[in-house]
């Protein structure tokens, strides 16, 4: 398969990458108060002067049309910098799972803001005891007059904090289904957490007759939850070249300037082909992450095939760097006031976030004819 960007899409890159440069990158607050919260400022600009929230939205909901190839391409550059803002969670998760569940009037709710950044979505979806499967589910839902009441428990809900519009995954007696928590609901049910990965908030919702309003075809969500996975399977992978990428580009750097024994140890060959191999790995995992992105966006028949290969292969690609990469910073790389651990704990969380390498490759065994 052939594959190159457009020159406006390469334009895109360069118009983020040069904003994010001028901005900075994740700030890395005291021990003690260990949650830099959202950089409004950074998520003002990519909506005022961008447009990067609505490029995946269509037209007629106040987006750009363009699709989630642009898409991605700005998640490749955020993940570049590791940005605390909610793009993954609202401008991709959240508005991606609206444009698949059918329900018009939903869409034309919530989806302009969503595309201008004045709302902030996310979906509830992952359970400690089905993390984000398609097929079982332990939160209920249950009609009551107007709308429906919900039982249950969601864990790591991207930048749920943040949210004001919140799509829940439950099950009804037709099936799982989509709902959206009704807002004066959310500071109820909200329950936040301690990051691991201070650059990327979670939180977890608990669901005791929570009221909420059904988003589409009772009992259909299913289809629409299979889009949503590969989606966010794409985006992440994304994400994590991205951020692979610059790590790889630090880490050789730095082994320009450290010396030991009077040399850069950059000159030792043992080290050389320590970041050769990650350089092989990173450009695989670039390639790959384009096919994911590509077939995704494009609808392609081999979409789930490419997102999972994508997700398993760039989250371990991007843990490898974030590791070596400690290791070649030396004693600097294990203190907090260097970068190295935020890349550390983003590899693991993004691992695990959307199912884990191991759990995408299990996706992959009925797509692929062995013979």
């Amino acid at each position: 398969m052939h594959f190159a960007f457009t020159d406006e899409q390469e334009e895109l890159r360069r118009t983020v990458r040069s904003l994010l440069e001028r901005h900075g990158g994740a700030s890395i607050p005291p021990p003690e108060t260990p949650d830099p919260g959202c950089d409004t400022a950074l998520w003002q600009q990519l909506a005022g002067r961008i447009g990067a929230h609505g490029l995946a939205v269509p037209e007629e909901h106040d987006g750009l049309g363009a699709g989630l190839l642009e898409t991605n391409i700005v998640v490749e550059e955020l993940g570049r910098r590791l940005v605390a803002i909610p793009f993954l969670a609202s401008a991709v998760v959240g508005a991606q799972t609206l444009l698949a569940a059918d329900d018009p009037a939903a869409r034309a709710r919530l989806l302009p803001g969503i595309a201008s950044g004045e709302s902030v979505a996310t979906l509830a979806w992952a359970e400690p005891e089905h993390g984000w499967s398609t097929s079982a589910c332990s939160t209920t839902a249950r009609p009551n007059g107007h709308g429906w009441l919900l039982d249950g428990r969601k864990a790591f809900v991207l930048d749920g904090a943040q949210a004001d519009v919140v799509l829940v995954v439950a099950i009804t007696t037709r099936g799982l289904s989509l709902f959206e928590l009704a807002p004066e609901a959310i500071p109820h049910c909200l329950v936040e957490s301690a990051p691991m990965d201070i650059t990327r908030r979670m939180a977890e919702f608990r669901l005791r007759q929570a009221p909420a309003f059904l988003v589409g075809t009772e009992g259909a969500a299913g289809a629409a939850l299979e889009r949503c996975l590969d989606v966010a399977a794409a985006a992440l992978a994304a994400e994590q070249v991205g951020a692979a990428q610059r790590w790889l580009h630090e880490t050789v750097e730095y082994t320009k300037a450290r010396k030991q024994f009077g040399r850069p140890i950059g000159s030792f060959q043992a080290v050389k082909h320590r970041l050769a191999d990650l350089f092989v790995a990173v450009e695989s995992a670039r390639s790959l992450s384009y096919a994911a992105s590509w077939a995704v966006a494009t609808g392609s028949d081999r979409a789930t095939e490419w997102a999972a290969m994508a997700k398993s292969y760039c989250s371990e690609t991007y843990a490898d760097v974030a590791a070596e990469g400690i290791q070649l910073h030396g004693g600097i790389g294990i203190t907090w006031e260097h970068e190295a651990h935020l890349h550390l704990k983003r590899a693991h969380s993004g691992a695990e976030l959307f199912g884990t390498p191991r759990q995408h490759r299990l996706r992959l065994e009925p797509l692929l004819e062995l013979g």
